[in-house]
């Protein structure tokens, strides 16, 4: 019996067998571009993760690339299919940012990543929904209907790159663009069982892009394996990615329940699980107790300040507009003090300098992603294992934390729980991206997720 049988959920062709099937002849870029716009045109009334389908710029970059494959001048991503997230500005269409506002944002130019995605040949089948402005770790929004999980259409994909977490989890594209500040790619690639991938903090530049969570928000991709996030952020950071070095031996620590914080048993095991893997694989495994408190002092704040200084001017003139959630944080913001924004900053650096102490033990941190897999849309839960949680980040408390910290953090699909996807999160020190995405392609191949839980559903369904 399938752990799914919903055929909602399903691989595209990966990138790096699209690549392949372009260089030798076996497919061409406008048969890919047309198989990725049929998927979404046969599932996305169902599940809404595309806020905008760019279906003729599409097929026009389909054709620029299958020209460029035949003239021997193709770009290190041409022809794949590939989508946006709806705070990511693409030239000639509508920037959103998950907002009722912003519905007549036209864009005049691509912000830095899309145009570095451009010229690498990426074929852009639209843009993903997203929570308003970034500001939730799900993706209603007030634009219309709410994005749904491919695993359970009852249940949330999470946020706020959810959109984007669905056209990879459905088979839309093999790869997908979002931005993480406070979990954004990481919380919806769990939910979803995809693999996400926030980047050391300043690595993707997005120049001329969207401000928000900017002290902590890095671009960067949510893809069905790492080989695939390697080539996208190979293009993203400007910076190879794609060669996989010797690797080693890793010192990791292992912690199932960070903080003492209630997490699903299903997955502290599957954090168990995980690090077992991992021993055999050779690395140096210690369980430890792990204290991730204190990063709230900081994120509050500066996440708090900068939506009053970019988007205050909202509060009275579009008040019936916004999501409650956005309502929720500007009037916050409303009542910071310039000492309690000076108090943050100040924090920020003595929170960087503690978990980067950890690194200087551990090569490695294997944690949960999130407290609990996918919930019903609009009901986050109120308890975990028996114990009450906050309604804010009661799920969510594990991600935010390497977002103040501006370390790389991975999350990897690793089983299914009463047919929700469970993932573990792996966390490196700043700057060792690439030595992440190492281990994290070790573990990916012992876990064999997706054999296990998605190529068969496709092959049954």
């Amino acid at each position: 019996m399938l752990d799914h049988p919903d055929p909602l959920v399903r691989a595209a062709p990966s990138a790096a067998s699209l690549i392949g099937a372009f260089r030798s002849g076996e497919v061409s870029p406008v048969e890919a571009a047309r198989a990725a716009l049929d998927r979404i045109r046969d599932c996305d009334d169902t599940l809404g993760a595309m806020v905008v389908r760019t279906e003729d710029l599409a097929m026009a970059q389909a054709e620029a690339a299958e020209a460029g494959w035949r003239a021997g001048e193709a770009g290190p991503l041409a022809g794949v299919p590939v989508s946006i997230k709806d705070t990511f500005d693409i030239a000639g269409f509508v920037t959103t940012r998950g907002s009722r506002v912003f519905t007549q944002n036209l864009a005049l130019e691509d912000s830095g990543v899309v145009r570095r995605l451009r010229a690498a040949g990426a074929v852009f089948v639209g843009k993903t929904n997203t929570a308003e402005f970034g500001q939730s770790a799900t993706s209603e929004n007030r634009l219309g209907p709410v994005t749904r999980n491919p695993w359970d259409t009852a249940a949330t994909p999470g946020g706020s790159s959810g959109g984007a977490a669905v056209s990879v989890a459905a088979g839309y594209v093999p790869l997908a663009l979002g931005a993480d500040g406070g979990g954004s790619i990481r919380i919806p690639a769990a939910m979803t069982g995809v693999f996400g991938f926030k980047p050391s903090y300043g690595l993707c530049a997005d120049e001329g892009g969207f401000r928000g969570m900017s002290d902590f928000c890095c671009a960067g991709p949510l893809s069905h394996d790492v080989a695939d996030a390697r080539l996208f952020l190979s293009v993203l950071a400007e910076k190879d990615f794609n060669s996989r070095g010797k690797g080693g031996l890793r010192r990791i620590g292992f912690c199932a329940a960070p903080d003492g914080l209630p997490v699903d048993p299903a997955i502290r095991a599957a954090v168990v699980q995980a690090a077992a893997l991992l021993t055999d694989l050779g690395h140096p495994v210690e369980e430890i107790r792990l204290d991730l408190k204190g990063w709230d002092e900081t994120f509050g704040p500066l996440v708090l300040a900068e939506e009053w200084r970019e988007r205050g001017h909202l509060l009275n003139r579009f008040r019936d507009d916004l999501t409650d959630y956005e309502l929720g944080s500007l009037e916050a913001a409303r009542n910071l003090t310039p000492a309690q924004v000076e108090r943050a900053r100040a924090a920020h650096g003595r929170y960087r300098a503690r978990i980067a102490e950890l690194f200087a033990r551990f090569d490695m941190l294997l944690l949960p992603t999130t407290a609990a897999p996918a919930f019903p849309i609009g009901q986050r839960p109120r308890e975990i294992d028996g114990q009450r949680v906050g309604r804010l980040w009661g799920p969510f408390p594990f991600t935010s934390p390497f977002n103040v910290a501006g370390t790389p953090a991975a999350a990897l699909p690793c089983g299914v729980s009463d047919g929700l996807p469970l993932s573990v999160q792996l966390v490196a020190g700043f700057g060792q991206d690439a030595a992440l995405l190492d281990l994290a392609q070790d573990l990916e191949e012992a876990l064999d997720f997706r054999a296990r839980h998605i190529d068969r559903t496709a092959r049954h369904g």
